[in-house]
């Protein structure tokens, strides 16, 4: 299968985690983090109803599952692959961890912080700035979020 953005691989990984967060009641975001050399290290879906977290959010959770990964905290080189664009807690965790890269499908216009309501990602004040890359399959990952919304809470992503 080829793919139209180099990204798009880890993205339709994502999404395949994400599509699996309904049966816990959980918001459908899927996260991913792959090495420099492309090797995934972990993969996440939003845990916050299901563990009673309220951190549980998939970036978060692939984070750590990468840290542990590598025996670092430091994921320098990784690219973080998201279904959603991060909220201001997974922003700044993704400082925090010095990853490279950041990769979102949907925007989240109510209350991203990867450049839609703030850009916490690329902040100036801070010391580490990931380079981002925003609306690989797009269409796709706002698509499951919608129908999740529309089908269980008919509210919006700004409850993820």
């Amino acid at each position: 299968m080829g793919f139209r953005h180099p990204d798009e691989g880890l993205v339709r990984l994502a999404l395949e985690r994400a599509r699996t967060a309904p049966d816990t009641g959980d918001v459908p975001v899927g996260a991913v983090v792959a090495a420099a050399d492309g090797t995934v290290l972990a993969a996440a879906v939003n845990r916050r109803e299901a563990d009673g977290d309220p951190t549980a959010h998939a970036e978060v959770l692939a984070l750590r599952a990468a840290a542990a990964a590598t025996g670092s905290w430091r994921l320098d080189g990784c690219t973080l692959a998201v279904t959603l664009e991060p909220c201001t807690m997974c922003a700044g965790a993704i400082v925090l961890a010095r990853v490279s890269r950041l990769v979102l499908g949907a925007w989240d216009p109510k209350a991203g912080a990867a450049g839609s309501v703030w850009d916490v990602v690329r902040d100036r004040r801070l010391n580490h700035r990931p380079e981002v890359v925003g609306g690989v399959l797009e269409e796709e990952c706002g698509a499951v979020l919608r129908d999740f919304f529309a089908t269980h809470r008919g509210d919006g992503p700004q409850d993820r």
